[in-house]
């Protein structure tokens, strides 16, 4: 099989070809984008392994395009952007090598070697196919594993034997389970059994490693088919035990309760599925946060469980608790503690509320309140709460929905009419000591507590002209006078 006149349509494979053919070295495009080439994916992430110096060859196809070229030499790479545009191709080069391990480290010891030994060192056959780029045999297809052969049989399999590969290098369990779940393959049996007895060396990688396989499966199309093999393989429960103690359904007198780890997953699996309608409304940046939300807003259930024999099994207070845990979690997973952690935390805290909402009469006050709290976060929370729905009813569900339409319209209504969506009320801590000569105290908090549930309640509008005069009111009831 030959790629020649695909990649033609790119002038730096040709750039790269003439000057590896200038330094009389043998190069190759390999890896990822050999993969998403044959699948139909795009990809502007490049590898190139040459035989010798990839620096040298790096440094000579930069001053060939006029730009910039980024050299590690403790590794022996080097990278380049084909132009300065925000989408431009990057290109990393490195002499093909060898790698050996020690079994307490995933650190290898690196020599210099031929293409066969760096396809040996590949993690799966479908990343192990190169292209050549040397002039005389260019665009032609190097796949000394059959990976083309799995990649029609939508397969993972590892080049060598599985248990050495994945004692090699452990991350390479869950990059084994994250391409399955980006490309929806299988994992060959005997490499999956391999995943299951290495399980434990996952212990060895950082966090940081483990956290960024587990964000992509997260991201894929249906993340729950990523969670399924994690758990099978023996790896949730080392890496995410919170989510494995969510499995499991407990009956007494008859009465169970569904099984909040699978109801978690899809719960996962509908926020993928209608991401793109989610675009619509909350940014594509914060998807991966709204998807972790989908992950934790039952994270508690297990801690909050309680059978009462009149209703059954209840989990009272789980999201205010799941609330609580989020940074912590997030701490354990090394994610960022900042907005994205917030963000989180909130739609977890709130996560009920949309849904109390219609199953009783809407109040004014009560839509008030969650535009208050939800805030910016809004559209996200509706997005989590409309996910939600997970019977296999399909009515009940159409139901629910329509019941989260009308929700969502007055809440919008609301909005236009009041402005209260993070809005700050007009009476401030300062003017609330200037007007009685107070001092910063307690008694400062509560009439400012006072004044914002009354405008919440739609008791006094969140203006100057009406608020201060209630703020009067409220102090007199508390022997305070205005100070002149």
């Amino acid at each position: 099989m030959n790629f020649s006149e695909t990649l033609h349509k790119n002038p730096i494979f040709d750039t790269i070809a003439q000057e590896a053919d200038n330094l009389g070295l043998q190069a190759y495009v390999i890896g990822g984008f050999v993969r998403d080439l044959i699948l139909g994916r795009p990809s502007k992430d490049i590898d190139v392994v040459c035989i010798g110096s990839g620096i040298e060859l790096a440094e000579a196809v930069g001053k060939a395009l006029r730009t910039n070229v980024s050299v590690f030499p403790n590794f022996g790479t080097a990278m380049l952007r084909a132009d300065q545009s925000e989408d431009a191709w990057e290109v990393e080069f490195v002499g093909a090598r060898k790698e050996s391990y020690r079994s307490e480290s995933r650190k290898p010891i690196v020599e210099d070697g031929t293409l066969e030994d760096d396809q040996n060192r590949r993690d799966f056959t479908i990343n192990a196919m190169g292209i050549s780029l040397s002039t005389t045999n260019f665009g032609d297809l190097l796949d000394p594993f059959d990976g083309l052969k799995d990649i029609k049989r939508k397969l993972i399999r590892t080049p060598l034997a599985p248990d050495i590969t994945f004692s090699d290098d452990p991350l390479r369990m869950m990059r084994a389970i994250r391409f399955a779940s980006q490309l929806g393959f299988d994992i060959e049996p005997d490499t999956f059994e391999a995943i299951i007895r290495m399980s434990e060396r996952i212990d060895i990688l950082s966090r940081e490693r483990v956290t960024d396989e587990l964000n992509k499966i997260i991201l894929s199309p249906t993340p729950s088919y990523g969670f399924k093999l994690l758990y099978h393989a023996g790896l949730l429960e080392r890496i995410f035990p919170e989510l494995i103690a969510l499995k499991g359904v407990e009956t007494i007198e008859g009465k169970g309760h569904k099984d909040n780890f699978y109801h978690t997953l899809q719960v996962l699996d509908n926020v993928a599925n209608r991401a793109k309608s989610i675009h619509e409304t909350i940014a594509p940046e914060n998807e991966l946060w709204l998807r972790w939300a989908a992950l934790l807003h039952d994270i508690a259930k297990p801690a909050t469980k309680r059978f009462d024999a009149k209703v059954g099994w209840t989990f009272h207070g789980h999201e205010d608790m799941g609330a609580r845990w989020v940074p912590g979690i997030f701490r354990t997973m090394k994610l960022p503690l900042n907005e994205h952690m917030r963000f989180v935390q909130k739609l977890v805290r709130l996560h009920l509320r949309p849904i109390a909402l219609t199953k009783e009469q809407i109040t004014d006050s009560a839509l008030r309140r969650l535009l208050f709290d939800a805030g910016d976060d809004l559209e996200g929370l509706m997005a989590l709460c409309r996910a939600d729905i997970t019977s296999k009813n399909y009515e009940r569900v159409q139901k629910h929905l329509r019941n989260f339409d009308r929700v969502e319209r007055k809440l919008h209504d609301l909005e236009e009419r009041d402005k209260l969506r993070n809005f700050q009320p007009v009476i401030t801590g300062e003017l609330i000591m200037e007007t009685f000569g107070l001092p910063p105290s307690k008694e400062v908090g509560e009439l400012k507590t006072v004044l914002r549930e009354a405008i919440l309640d739609g008791l006094v509008p969140n203006s100057l002209e009406a608020a201060y005069p209630f703020l009067l009111e409220e102090g007199r009831k508390r022997g305070l006078t205005k100070k002149v």
